[in-house]
């Protein structure tokens, strides 16, 4: 783990936490807290469970997020960012066969694995309380996919058609992410499972844009 270096000064105590070390502690949490979702369920799991399971205390779980449910988020807005970073590298005039090869490339850069992202993406299936925190990401995910967008086609981000193109490729990856996690065999392996999400965006994106893979 990296050690923060600072410079003698008339300020005692430990210095203050770098936005590095606040993403592996928000990660960390969210991936206690998925576990003990799946092993006992979202009303059966305190958010004294999930911050003992983190090693951290409830109020400085509090401090990270608002309630027990939003404690997965950091895992769900791991994919977007990575689609978000496709979408600023898509080449203008490239095609969707090109952004699917940026969103993979894009997904390989990703802290959380696959199976993991696709377990807790089970579980919005059947807790609401995770549905909503889901559903709200993508919402949060929409401005900043136009964003992108936007800068591609040297457009305004709130033109209509940006806005249209936005939201037909983040229904498409919401879509097909939970095409995918819902119909997985849960033993599938990672690879395999990878690999099989790649062609679930894949068809999802070509079907979006009016061409149904063959």
């Amino acid at each position: 783990m990296e050690r923060s270096v600072t410079k003698a000064s008339g300020r005692s105590g430990r210095p203050p936490l770098t936005e590095r070390r606040k993403s592996a502690t928000r990660l960390e949490i969210a991936l206690e807290a998925v576990r003990l979702f799946t092993a006992g369920g979202v009303a059966a799991t305190s958010a004294e469970d999930i911050a003992a399971a983190a090693g951290i205390s409830v109020r400085t779980l509090w401090r990270y997020f608002p309630s027990k449910e939003s404690c997965v988020r950091p895992l769900l807005t791991s994919g977007i960012e990575a689609a978000a970073r496709a979408l600023r590298a898509w080449p203008p005039g490239e095609g969707m066969d090109a952004l699917v090869n940026e969103m993979e490339r894009a997904a390989g850069e990703a802290v959380v694995d696959v199976s993991t992202l696709l377990g807790l993406v089970r579980l919005t299936r059947t807790e609401p309380g995770l549905r909503a925190v889901w559903l709200q990401a993508h919402d949060d995910a929409e401005p900043v996919f136009a964003a992108a967008l936007a800068q591609r086609a040297g457009e305004p981000a709130d033109s209509l058609r940006i806005g249209m193109q936005a939201a037909m490729i983040n229904g498409a990856l919401r879509a097909a992410v939970e095409h995918h996690a819902w119909h997985m065999h849960q033993d599938q392996r990672p690879e395999a499972a990878y690999a099989d999400l790649i062609e679930s965006i894949r068809a999802a994106l070509l079907t979006a844009a009016g061409r149904p893979p063959a």
